[in-house]
């Protein structure tokens, strides 16, 4: 498994790429547009056409497709230099990656054949999956599971949709939609429930209120709702009804690109603890020079570096389940490297005074992103929940992957 840990000449050049990507185009971009107080305004179409540009929006479509055909692991080393610059440039385009992934495995032929190349095309083309709903999002990993109640019901030729969803990554700017409903009202969300592909602007389906969030703003999460909305049979995807199974099995590395994103913001809020450090005077010399300074910052860089071990652990046996993968691999490393990042975060703003609160410095951005994902991806605290029945093999019929 030593893989893992090699970086080659592949993931290099794509590495430079997108570090060039974001000094050139993200960065003098994010601040200005973090400060925005319409969330709207938050989000910026030019980084988007210019990820298309450089290759990096299409990146793990398959080469047929128009893409890199990037892998799990390298995908996640995208996701993470990205959010250096900016975690809602992060979220935006790891939303997409991994619902791309999804849906070169998850859709069938004729699908593939009618959304991938028009997406491939689309300088704006993003991707969103619709689960988290306004009274649930969680419950199906606790003892008490609970239905959708986005629910469908059967008619000739399709499916009828009413119900509502929120918090949605990409929600109000994606192109097309990945959308959980409930096919059977008996049973829960993990044993009942279907995928619906959408395209924005079909009849019935509406973009609602635009979330207004405390950081990760240079991403729009937005309501999803359906109004009598009729979904032809042709767009099911997969088989009714088995929803929840299918993406847990063929999104293993989402949770890991979640975990990915935050770790970005981590390794930023390192840098500029290091960075002023070595540039504040207290107490007659520089920070660095105090004991319990350096060795936080040391204690920093340690959590660092296991939580991106832990994330690259997950992505490579993501693709390589039969060296080792086990379920717990597609919840955990979230958990750990926002908690990490967490830490992280009020470590850095400490080491800064009284100019961390100054927005002039711009740890107070990074503090406000850096919270996002204690909550985003699932709640830790129901993560752990979640993986302690992987572990010993309880409520068996729950979808361990996690809404979004």
């Amino acid at each position: 498994m030593e893989d893992i840990f090699i970086l080659n000449d592949d993931q290099r050049a794509i590495l430079e790429t997108v570090a060039r990507f974001v000094k050139d185009e993200v960065t003098p971009r994010s601040a200005a547009l973090d400060a925005n107080q319409n969330p709207l305004d938050c989000f910026s179409w030019e980084i988007v056409e210019k990820a298309h540009e450089l290759g990096i929006r299409t990146m793990t479509l398959a080469e047929k497709w128009g893409g890199l055909g990037a892998d799990s692991l390298t995908t996640a080393m995208v996701v993470e230099e990205l959010a250096k610059g900016d975690m809602g440039v992060s979220v935006v385009m790891a939303q997409t990656f991994k619902i791309a992934q999804l849906m070169q495995k998850a859709l069938n032929a004729e699908q593939q054949a009618r959304i991938l190349p028009k997406f491939a095309k689309d300088p704006r083309g993003l991707l969103a999956i619709g689960m988290t709903e306004p009274g649930n999002g969680s419950d199906k990993m606790t003892s008490q599971p609970v239905p959708y109640r986005t629910s469908a019901e059967k008619t000739k030729g399709g499916w009828i949709v009413n119900g509502m969803k929120h918090f949605i990554s990409n929600g109000n700017r994606a192109s097309y939609y990945l959308v959980g409903v409930q096919t059977d009202k008996t049973k829960t969300m993990a044993e009942g429930s279907s995928f619906f592909l959408l395209e924005k602007g079909h009849p019935g389906f509406t973009i609602g209120r635009v979330h207004d969030k405390m950081g990760e703003r240079l991403a729009n999460n937005a309501e999803l709702i359906f109004q009598d909305c009729f979904v032809p049979d042709e767009n099911v995807v997969g088989l009714v009804d088995k929803g929840a199974k299918e993406r847990a099995e063929f999104m293993a590395a989402s949770n890991a690109y979640a975990g990915a994103s935050v770790l970005g913001v981590a390794v930023a809020l390192h840098n500029k603890a290091v960075e002023w450090a070595k540039l504040r005077v207290q107490g007659g010399k520089l920070l660095v020079e105090h004991d319990g300074i350096r060795a936080q910052l040391a204690e920093m860089r340690m959590l660092i570096d296991a939580s991106r071990s832990y994330i690259h652990r997950a992505c490579w046996l993501a693709d390589h389940k039969e060296q080792g993968w086990d379920r717990t691999l597609s919840i955990l490393p979230k958990a750990m490297a926002s908690q990490a990042a967490w830490k992280i975060a009020t470590w850095c703003l400490e080491i800064h005074g009284g100019y961390g609160y100054m927005k002039e410095t711009g740890v107070e951005k990074l503090v406000r992103d850096a919270a996002a994902f204690l909550h985003s991806d699932g709640v830790n605290r129901t993560l752990f929940l979640s993986a302690a029945n992987a572990m010993f093999g309880l409520l068996p019929n729950l979808n361990p992957m996690t809404a979004r």
